[in-house]
């Protein structure tokens, strides 16, 4: 079999598309890197939708911290302390028993029993907490002159949020925003670990990975080849996130913007 056979019949198969039997014999380099790269649509899956969606609750939450109103600064407060205060890795085993425990009497929570909705919504809370807690350190950051500009201008209320406060938050928070975006394109190599289970053996990069190093008894080639797809991802997410950076502060002086400084979190 050709390599490129190999990448027509492996490509999609962690989505249910081609050759569902994996190899059992004779590995090559071209299978690994075929089968870890098709896990790989699952950690962006789940990267991708929690950051997004994620992003909106963290803006909620910080705003919500941020306001005067102890009904709803307290739970906004305690949102971002569960889960910043707990290890992602128990949040997964803790959701999914909830969840099992749950399906019998609530039908509702039959999907999320599965990795595919019940390990993304735990990444969803996980990064808005965290987003959430950075979003509000900009809030506190910025100037009072802006927010003084703009009422000596007749803003008031979503006028003054949507042009003045939430453009000037996320220009202060982005950088560290980027860190944590990474850091959650990271953290989705965590569900292979969870109780959630991979449909038919339709797994994450890091489920392939470690197939290749059981069969092959050498870690030595899979898991270098799952870095590296990190790599490449990380590269993408700096690229991209530096591009919005530049555009957030697109109307400062050339020696007042800031730079992307990656710091790799390494324990949570």
């Amino acid at each position: 079999m050709s390599c490129w056979e190999t990448i027509l019949d492996y490509g999609l198969r962690s989505v249910g598309v081609g050759e569902r039997l994996l190899p059992r014999s004779d590995f090559t380099l071209c299978q690994q890197f075929t089968l870890i790269g098709s896990g790989m649509i699952w950690n962006i899956y789940f990267g991708l939708l929690a950051l997004c969606t994620g992003f909106f609750l963290a803006t909620a939450v910080a705003l919500g911290k941020a306001t005067q109103s102890s009904l709803i600064r307290k739970p906004s407060e305690w949102f971002i302390f569960l889960f910043r205060g707990s290890p992602l890795f128990i949040q997964f085993f803790f959701a999914y028993f909830l969840f099992l425990s749950l399906k019998n009497s609530y039908p509702f929570f039959s999907p999320l029993t599965s990795a595919w909705a019940g390990a993304l919504l735990v990444l969803f809370l996980n990064t808005a907490a965290y987003s959430g807690e950075i979003f509000y350190g900009a809030l506190q950051s910025i100037p009072k002159g802006d927010v003084e500009a703009a009422n000596a201008y007749g803003m008031s209320g979503w006028s003054r949020f949507r042009r003045i406060i939430w453009p000037t938050m996320l220009r202060l928070a982005w950088p560290a925003y980027t860190n944590e975006a990474i850091f959650l394109f990271h953290a989705t190599t965590l569900v292979y670990f969870s109780g959630f289970p991979a449909f038919q053996q339709k797994g994450d990069a890091l489920y392939y990975a470690n197939y290749f190093a059981d069969k092959t008894f050498n870690p030595f080639v899979p898991y270098p080849i799952l870095a590296g797809y990190f790599i490449l991802l990380t590269l993408v997410i700096i690229l991209i996130f530096g591009l919005v950076n530049a555009r957030l502060n697109r109307h400062l002086p050339q020696t007042q913007r800031k730079r992307l400084r990656i710091r790799p979190q390494i324990i949570r």
